[in-house]
């Protein structure tokens, strides 16, 4: 029987958006291990009905311990921290929107309380950084936390997170030198709604403003949705995916000795036209601009209150979501090339806590991080990303907590693999099969190519082409 007896207890969770919903849950069903669970946020009634989800479901194993809502501004340093005190959390889970995380850290600072995130912290007047990215805000604290034995863990969600921990496995068991690790996340599902993000549509539109990548060891910067590839997927098949930057490549340039390290994300046609149509027009705008009757408003909030709270689109939201690290190196001095990964299906996610998968899949890591914190098994007491940590624990605590991970093992070169070689985006767009790119840095440079590219194709070519896609559409409705 393991004796160890928790080092810390009682976890204050902040947030009450879709992916504190999933994590309220997971801690509860853990409460043995984690303690009181408070969960904090702005408004006190989103609190509450996480509160009454948990109940409905019978998730709280232990009833001795404690689980309430306090309402909390987490900008405001002074009032976190009389919330870390009173609630005697030592375990703080930041699930708020991304411009939080710097208060809510020097909370954790002066309180001693360990520190755990899913995102890089943001600034409500500037997007998509310079990279290194942590470099501008969390690493800057680093030092404060070695001073002051604060365990703090930075990007603990999927990704970042678990896909970081994926990294670190691949180096630890399966690759004695990594050439490439492509992260690749779709998500096949269907929410019945005509247009909704899967997370707080003001941060998940902030993401795709521009596309940072780490290749050849140096950063580039490429237009958003300029690189396209396809990919089949483990259970879900051929899905569309494109090159665009993400939070864990800003940590893994630095901790994981690969030569390239890339993002890729699904989007359908459908996505690409509206997110184009409304960043063609401004909509996606952070910048206030003023109406002629003189008011003042920023376009991404108006875009957000009129689009779906994602919370909304868990019932009956169908299909299943695919996210993992396509590794290629050597290993024994052979080419080796593998598939580390995780499926979750709507459906399921939502009998279990009544939550869509990608809640899901962001929601449950951050409660397994604070197990590890409480059990002592990662503590280090001073600030790190999670591929520095052992990652062993971590994916053994998923799978048994409802992220598993599989392997897939890919004869290199072979069909299976993914070649993400991107090349000089010229050429890229030349020969781009992708429909829609005005989204780019430069809205018109991607038709602008994309137009030179297909008055260079002989006509007769594309009415063959035309002709075989009809014959092919008759032959399906016969």
């Amino acid at each position: 029987m393991d004796k160890r007896v928790n080092i810390k207890k009682n976890v204050l969770i902040i947030g009450a958006g879709g992916v504190a919903h999933v994590a309220a849950h997971k801690a509860a069903m853990n409460n043995d291990i984690l303690g009181d669970i408070c969960i904090a946020s702005r408004t006190l009634s989103k609190c509450n009905e996480i509160i009454e989800s948990v109940q409905r479901k019978e998730h709280l194993k232990d009833s001795t311990k404690a689980l309430y809502s306090r309402k909390i501004d987490a900008l405001d340093i002074q009032d976190t921290v009389k919330s870390i005190s009173e609630t005697h959390s030592e375990i703080v889970i930041n699930l708020g929107n991304a411009f939080i995380n710097m208060s809510v850290l020097e909370a954790c600072l002066k309180t001693g309380a360990a520190y755990i995130d899913t995102a890089i912290h943001e600034e409500p007047d500037k997007v998509c950084e310079n990279p290194p990215w942590y470099a501008n805000y969390e690493w800057k604290h680093k030092d404060r936390c070695t001073e002051k034995k604060l365990t703090a863990i930075l990007g603990a969600g999927f990704d970042p997170g678990v896909v970081n921990a994926y990294c670190a496995l691949a180096v630890k068991r399966y690759f004695d030198q990594i050439d490439t690790i492509d992260i690749l996340d779709v998500n096949v599902g269907r929410h019945g709604e005509y247009f909704a993000t899967n997370f707080d549509p003001e941060i998940n539109f902030r993401e795709f403003i521009k596309v940072w990548t780490w290749i050849d060891r140096q950063w580039k910067e490429y237009p958003t949705h300029s690189i396209k590839r396809i990919y089949d997927f483990p259970v879900v098949g051929p899905c569309p995916i494109y090159l665009n930057g993400h939070d864990e490549l800003h940590s893994l340039s630095k901790n994981i000795d690969a030569n390239s390290i890339r993002f890729w994300m699904g989007f359908g046609d459908h996505y690409i036209n509206v997110f184009t149509v409304l960043r063609t027009l401004g909509l996606l705008s952070h910048l206030p601009v003023t109406l002629n009757t003189g008011q003042e408003v920023v376009p991404l909030k108006v875009i957000k209150a009129l689009l779906p709270d994602p919370r909304t689109i868990a019932p009956g939201y169908t299909g299943n979501t695919c996210i993992g690290n396509f590794v290629k190196g050597l290993r024994d001095g052979k080419k080796r090339e593998l598939f580390i990964y995780q499926v979750s299906d709507h459906k399921k996610c939502f009998e279990e806590v009544e939550s869509q998968g990608v809640s899901y899949t962001a929601g449950v890591p951050p409660v397994a991080v604070a197990m590890l914190i409480a059990q002592g098994i990662w503590d280090p007491k001073t600030m790190v990303n999670v591929e520095e940590l052992d990652p062993e624990p971590f994916i053994a605590i998923l799978d048994r907590i409802g992220l598993p991970t599989e392997f897939k093992e890919i004869k290199p070169d072979s069909k299976g693999s993914f070649d993400g070689t991107v090349r000089e985006l010229e050429q890229e767009l030349m020969e781009s099969t992708a429909t829609v790119t005005v989204s780019a840095a430069n809205p018109m440079i991607a038709l602008m190519l994309k137009s030179v590219a297909d008055t260079k194709k002989p006509k007769d070519s594309v009415k063959t082409e035309k002709y075989e896609q009809s014959r092919k559409a008759d032959r399906k409705r016969k």
